[in-house]
């Protein structure tokens, strides 16, 4: 079942605390594995998500990846101790561009070390589409030697969503040692099959297109992002 692959974003910056719960709560109907939230609705989201199928993950340092090590990690043990069950961090891209693998390394290090001692998993981002196949490759072993669960395509605000030739690149350079989830642009169930048939953990998808994925129907729109 798809359903059970999504990570169902509930991440448009201005969304009212009431779209904000319709979302969640349309989430928890289809059963999707995570829904994934602003940091701001952590607290409302664990809540509504209490007793069902669905678990609790959150971004971190999102969009742009930029903040300091040191923020990523409060920002990790927070979130922890608010009951996330997942957190997707952003990599520094402006790092990996720069060829900084041990900053790139500690940055990720930190906040896996806080988060498995809470028994959280996490992702990690690096905006693929800003980013040569060399580099993607180079950064999906960084995220390996540091630890992470699952290496991640897009926060779906900056450039292009998942794109075929960069989760083969991840999926390739992975081999088994780590998880790859496609996020952005994945708006019905054929796109949605097509990255799941090429061996992937999770689909990051905007909240909106749930219904579309899980009840099998035809996207409207081709834009890419979320």
């Amino acid at each position: 079942m798809l359903n059970t692959y999504l990570d169902h974003a509930v991440l448009v910056p201005g969304m009212t605390r009431q779209e904000a719960i319709d979302w969640i709560e349309s989430g928890i109907k289809y059963k999707v594995k995570t829904v994934c939230v602003r940091p701001c609705d952590i607290d409302l989201t664990v809540s509504l998500c209490k007793g069902t199928e669905t678990g609790v993950s959150c971004v971190l340092g999102f969009p742009h990846g930029n903040v300091c090590t040191e923020s990523k990690a409060a920002e990790a043990a927070l979130y922890c101790q608010k009951g996330v069950s997942e957190i997707d961090m952003v990599a520094n891209y402006g790092w990996i561009r720069s060829g900084l693998w041990e900053d790139v390394r500690n940055d990720i290090k930190v906040v896996v070390d806080i988060a498995h001692k809470n028994g959280v998993l996490v992702k990690v981002i690096f905006e693929t589409s800003q980013l040569t196949l060399d580099e993607i490759a180079k950064t999906t072993e960084i995220a390996i030697e540091a630890g992470a669960d699952f290496v991640k395509t897009s926060t779906g605000f900056n450039g292009a969503g998942a794109k075929e030739e960069a989760v083969e690149c991840m999926l390739k350079t992975a081999a088994g040692r780590i998880k790859v989830k496609p996020s952005g642009g994945i708006r019905d169930a054929q796109r949605a099959r097509m990255f799941v048939d090429m061996g992937v953990g999770r689909l990051g998808v905007n909240g909106s297109s749930t219904p579309t994925i899980c009840d099998g129907q035809t996207a409207s729109s081709d834009k890419d992002g979320y």
